[in-house]
């Protein structure tokens, strides 16, 4: 397919979030298949999620989650190369994910943003909210929520 297919077609530059789950699996998957369509950009971002106040007890576990994040982004730009995708990677650290993804976006000039959810629901949902909703409230870029079907 060409760009003209794309009915998306100022959609440049993509940015998928992914922690490495099913559901953020996903969300890669519809990010590169949108990027090969629309010709663009990819940006693969991981957040490893960091306490501000406890960084420097457990900083051989956030540099830990850090070198896997590397590792997981670094054959997703296998991936994408394989087929033919512009990739950059990104890892950032932060107390809220969501922030760190908004940041991103903004700072790359972003288009559109894809990203998973674990789809809680109810009191769970309540308890530990759910940082897709909060990208959509926060961010100027597009988002594209990508749900694992279920079986």
């Amino acid at each position: 397919m060409n760009e003209q297919a794309c009915l998306l077609s100022e959609m440049k530059k993509l940015l998928v979030a992914t922690d490495g789950s099913e559901f953020s699996a996903t969300a890669v998957r519809e990010a590169i298949n949108l990027a090969k369509v629309c010709s663009s950009k990819l940006f693969v971002l991981s957040v490893v999620k960091t306490y501000l106040d406890f960084e420097g007890i457990v900083t051989d576990v956030i540099e830990k989650a850090e070198k896997e994040a590397i590792e997981h982004l670094e054959s997703i730009r296998s991936r994408t190369s394989r087929e033919g995708v512009k990739c950059n990677i990104i890892v950032t650290r932060g107390e809220e994910p969501f922030q760190e993804i908004v940041d991103e976006a903004a700072k790359n000039h972003i288009n559109m943003i894809v990203m998973g959810t674990h789809g809680r629901t109810g009191f769970k949902r309540l308890l530990m909210g759910s940082a897709a909703e909060r990208v959509i409230g926060y961010s100027e870029s597009a988002v594209l929520i990508a749900i694992k079907p279920r079986k």
